[in-house]
């Protein structure tokens, strides 16, 4: 594998409005997620279900996304980003109004499994894309911007949520998803371009697909980065499946006061994320993501404490603002560190990447709802042992001085990319 990049610009045949289109998509997952979060408890009553089992749409939806990824990644490699793209928004169009009229609280965890699988590609492919068209500091531009609308969408969909759930119960809010897709899909058919020429992709179909995983997973730097995202998203979305219950059924905040609590910790988000990129283009990339594992650590530490003993509301929202803030400010450097290196592979690099990520994401959110809806200990013991892993597989896996990104500026036409 060549371990190089070729420049720090967006390639001359990018569209000029494509950019903003992959950051589009990364609205999938998030607005996906956070929608009808404001709901849920509401939704759980109406279907008569414990606390812990309507978790577990919050849980299917983030095992689709992880699968999605992993399916769509390969898949883009191989026939293009354009047109796995299109198949998977026109399928989460019909699998969110799909989960509009689901009936019972089985049907509608099926539904958000397969939701969540049509969503992934959406993400996979923005990642993907972004590889096939940047390189260099753009390229750790690019996914400090990735983090940053991922905030964004993560702020406008709870406070969307909440402002239709005065209006609309929970199945008008998957409504509202499959509006939002057949906007994208319109977006997409008049923006996107294909951004990896056919010469460029991948031949071999399953085996070659596994000989890619097999070259990833022996790369030690890919290996730790990816680890690292996944234990931190596996702190992120405890709280996001946890907070609702956490914020509305023990501190009595309204579906309003929950949107705007989590609208809060999502600037943060949005704030830290940007700032991260900045900090790993120009300071370190390895120094800004050890700078994110700790203030997510300090953030669980606190929910823990909260756990523990009774804190009042401000010790919660504070911990929990500190826990996204670290999430963010790990991501762009991580990413950067797992997907720089790949070029050739980029739609297989991002889907692992985006697997893991989800995947111990769906593991974690179950977790939270264990005692009921009463208490916040597990999502303290959840979040703290995440962030702990998080810090180990970074430690033991990303070294200093081995090939990694920094993305800074250089002279040379075909710069070897190297950590701080």
């Amino acid at each position: 594998m060549n371990r190089t990049a070729t420049g720090s610009a967006a390639r001359p045949a990018a569209s000029r409005l494509l950019p903003s289109l992959l950051l589009l998509l990364t609205v999938f997952g998030p607005i996906s997620m956070d929608l009808y979060l404001p709901a849920l408890p509401a939704l759980t009553r109406e279907l008569r279900a414990d606390t812990s089992v309507a978790q577990l749409t919050v849980t299917a939806c983030l095992i689709g996304l992880a699968l999605g990824q992993l399916i769509a990644g390969p898949l883009s490699d191989r026939f293009g980003r354009r047109g796995i793209l299109l198949i998977g928004i026109v399928a989460y169009i019909a699998t969110s109004a799909l989960c509009a009229a689901s009936p019972t609280i089985g049907l509608l965890i099926a539904a958000r499994l397969v939701q969540g699988l049509t969503g992934g590609v959406g993400i996979v492919i923005a990642q993907a894309a972004g590889r096939d068209v940047y390189s260099g500091g753009a390229l750790i531009r690019f996914y400090g911007r990735l983090t940053v609308i991922g905030g964004f969408a993560a702020i406008v969909g709870p406070l969307l949520g909440g402002a239709l759930n005065t209006v609309a119960d929970w199945r008008g809010l998957f409504l509202f998803l499959a509006v939002i897709g057949s906007a994208i899909l319109l977006i997409t058919l008049l923006v996107f371009t294909e951004t990896l020429p056919a010469a460029e992709r991948t031949v071999g179909g399953l085996k070659r697909t596994l000989h890619d995983f097999r070259t990833l997973l022996a790369d030690r730097i890919f290996l730790g980065a990816v680890l690292n995202q996944g234990f931190l998203y596996a702190a992120l979305f405890a709280y996001l499946a946890g907070a609702t219950f956490v914020l509305q059924d023990i501190y009595g905040l309204s579906p309003q006061g929950y949107a705007l609590a989590f609208g809060a910790n999502s600037a943060g988000f949005m704030v830290f994320g940007h700032l991260a990129g900045r900090a790993a283009e120009r300071w370190s990339v390895r120094g800004t993501l050890t700078v994110g594992v700790g203030i997510a650590g300090l953030g669980a530490l606190g929910l823990l404490a909260s756990g523990l003993a009774s804190m009042p509301l401000w010790v919660v929202l504070v911990s929990l603002f500190a826990l996204a803030s670290g999430v963010a400010t790990a991501s762009p450097p991580a990413t950067t560190l797992a997907l720089v290196e790949y070029p050739q592979i980029a739609g297989t690099a991002s889907s692992l990447l985006g697997m893991v990520r989800f995947g111990f994401g769906g593991v974690a959110a179950p977790l939270v709802g264990v005692a009921g809806a009463a208490s916040i200990l597990p999502l303290g013991v959840v979040t703290v042992t995440a962030t702990i892993l998080a810090a180990i597989a970074f430690a033991v896996l990303i070294r200093p001085g081995r090939g990694a990104a920094t993305g800074g500026p250089s002279t040379t036409t075909a710069p070897v990319i190297t950590a701080h």
